[in-house]
């Protein structure tokens, strides 16, 4: 009896150790998980890779960083040459929001490329810095449309369209367009390209003449942005970081905290290679309006 109460003390103490290392674990993952919350002033390092096809997880860094309060200032590494309008204009929109509010100074640091869209979200930052080899620019809209009517018809493919209305099979490969498609698209494209005028304008507190003489679609280098008004100050991703620290107010050399890169996925990869090689035919779905460099 007193071997099995012993061995039952024993058992609980045991089981009472394990919980209480447990209960350790536990609480120092949560304070590392949110040891950036804690400690010394820093900086936010945001990047933007490649075509700008989706804006979610840029504006959940903002949001996640605009909400930290040891986090003085954010700076947006931009090499893309562009991509959808849409979520350019909702990153233009999360960056403009943190700069109204005033609690944190935000700097966009041009890499090898930021052109297009990836200039449009790089305007309304407080201060934009490229490199002088910076490829930046390019400011304008397009839509591209295949016309593969002639292929067609020496393959023997034949499309059959039903539609509630004339236009709605719009851009269409199967067919010519019309004049009457070509100029409804080009309205399109020019109040789009007037927004992204106004972007720019409301960004850099540029006039809104002196942007369209520049904005035919030509690219620029980091110098030559420079000279014309486009960016503020020439240098790398060191001189963006030393530049907002300067204007947040950090004395000593702060921080910097960045997210991990998400890991890869084959599902994806693979997903993403079919829809560029496996595009869909109807053309509906195809339109797309870009501020992207070609």
């Amino acid at each position: 009896m007193n071997e099995q109460r012993s061995l039952g003390k024993g058992i609980l103490i045991f089981l009472g150790i394990i919980m209480f290392v447990l209960v350790i674990v536990v609480g120092l993952s949560f304070l590392v998980g949110k040891k950036q919350y804690f400690g010394e002033e820093k900086i936010a390092l945001i990047r933007v890779e490649g075509i700008i096809e989706q804006s979610r997880n840029i504006i959940d860094q903002l949001d996640k960083y605009s909400r930290n309060p040891t986090v003085k200032a954010i700076v947006i590494r931009v090499n893309s040459p562009g991509g959808g309008v849409a979520p350019s204009q909702e990153i233009y929109e999360a960056i403009i929001k943190i700069r109204n509010e005033g609690k944190q100074k935000i700097v966009a640091s041009m890499g090898s490329l930021a052109a297009s869209g990836g200039y449009y979200i790089s305007c309304p930052t407080d201060k934009i810095v490229a490199n002088p080899g910076t490829i930046t620019g390019s400011i304008g809209v397009l839509m591209e449309f295949a016309n593969l009517q002639e292929l067609f018809k020496k393959v023997g493919f034949k499309a059959m369209v039903i539609k509630s209305g004339k236009h709605k099979d719009i851009g269409s490969p199967t067919r010519e367009m019309t004049a009457e498609e070509k100029a409804l698209l080009q309205d399109v494209i020019d109040d789009v390209y007037a927004q992204f005028i106004e972007a720019i304008a409301q960004g850099r507190n540029m006039d809104e003449d002196k942007i369209r003489e520049l904005a035919d679609g030509r690219i620029f280098s980091g110098r030559q942005a420079l000279e014309l008004g486009l960016v503020d100050e020439l240098g790398g991703i060191h001189t963006a970081l030393e530049l907002a620290a300067e204007l947040s107010g950090i004395k000593k050399r702060p921080l910097v905290v960045i997210e991990r890169e998400e890991e890869f996925s084959f599902k994806k990869f693979m997903q993403g290679a079919l829809q560029d090689i496996i595009p869909n035919s109807t053309s509906a779905n195809n339109i797309k309006l870009e501020y992207v460099l070609k």
